[in-house]
């Protein structure tokens, strides 16, 4: 575990940024970086022994922040429409590298990237690996996605390069463990009586969970490199969508359906090769189902649990 540093997380207000540094701060002085538009987020990141700084990224304006950090994890991101093209650049990109350019001195930085980087494989069982295409995707949820993250891989790598820095980009899958996510939505809309669709009838994911991020930290950290290292950030374990939805009607007793809504240009799932990070960090240590099966049994156990509107997740993740 990474002790006695001082950590800078930008995304703090997000549920993976906020997660990891929560993780981290019983041991180590961290920053939690966000717009804290919310005063009661901030409150609750500050109450748990984060110390907050309220920036906006993509200004460049970071004379509240400090430049000696030891590491710097930046899951700052913007999600936008294409009428808000520019201020994803400014922000995604361009921030990315502002950022990294005030925190140069940093002995390692991790930028959080994703699989949305990648060029759709027709296969939806096939593991995206590091080395595949990337750049040339659609996604209706999220149509800036694909060009703010190989921008933001382009600018970090070169940054690492023109700043001498050791740098680490993780191109992140579905995470459960958090507030609202992907897996949970997918079992409140079971429960709740909603269709779920997916660009495929076997829409295949690699999901990892957050306390396995959070261990992964250290050693992923460890191999940042100049030039950067990148490297897939998913689960061991690769499953569609179709099974979440077939086990949550057995439990339930539900009939839920999925809904194929197949989208030009987007791929048609998500699943990621491990092989790389595994030779990193290790295998995952949290078993999918088992989790997965807990999850459920927290969401049932709520007066309300399908409250909500959750059916179109599937095809928002990976398209």
């Amino acid at each position: 575990m990474i002790s006695g540093a001082k950590i800078l997380v930008t995304g703090a207000t997000g549920s993976v940024g906020g997660s990891l540094a929560r993780y981290l701060t019983p041991h180590n002085e961290v920053w939690g970086a966000a717009r804290f538009t919310d005063p009661a987020r901030r409150q609750a990141q500050e109450e748990a022994g984060i110390k907050t700084v309220r920036i906006d990224v993509g200004s460049g304006d970071f004379c509240a922040l400090p430049q000696d950090f030891d590491y710097v994890i930046h899951a700052s991101w913007m999600r936008a429409g294409l009428d808000q093209l520019q201020e994803a650049i400014r922000n995604n990109i361009e921030g990315v590298g502002l950022l990294m350019q005030h925190t140069c001195r940093a002995k390692a930085t991790m930028v959080v990237s994703g699989m949305p980087v990648y060029t759709p494989n027709p296969d939806p069982a096939h593991l995206f690996a590091e080395s595949d295409p990337v750049g040339a995707s659609s996604y209706a949820f999220a149509p800036t996605s694909p060009y703010s993250k190989a921008g933001v891989e382009a600018v970090a790598r070169f940054c690492a390069r023109a700043f001498d820095m050791k740098v680490v980009i993780t191109r992140l899958n579905s995470v459960m463990g958090t507030p609202r996510s992907y897996p949970e939505g997918v079992i409140r809309s079971v429960l709740g009586g909603h269709p779920i669709m997916a660009p495929h009838e076997r829409n295949m994911q690699s999901p990892i969970h957050i306390a396995d991020m959070q261990w992964q930290l250290e050693p992923l950290l460890a191999a940042a490199s100049n030039p950067a290292f990148i490297v897939n950030w998913g689960g061991d374990e690769h499953m569609a969508v179709q099974d979440w939805v077939k086990a949550t009607n057995e439990w339930s007793g539900k009939s839920a359906t999925v809904q194929v809504h197949s989208v030009p240009g987007a791929p048609v799932a998500n699943a990621a090769d491990p092989t790389l990070r595994q030779s990193v960090t290790g295998p995952s240590r949290i078993d999918f189902w088992a989790e997965f099966r807990a999850i459920y049994d927290r969401v049932a156990a709520e007066d309300d649990p399908g409250a909500g509107d959750f059916s179109g997740m599937a095809v928002r993740k990976t398209s």
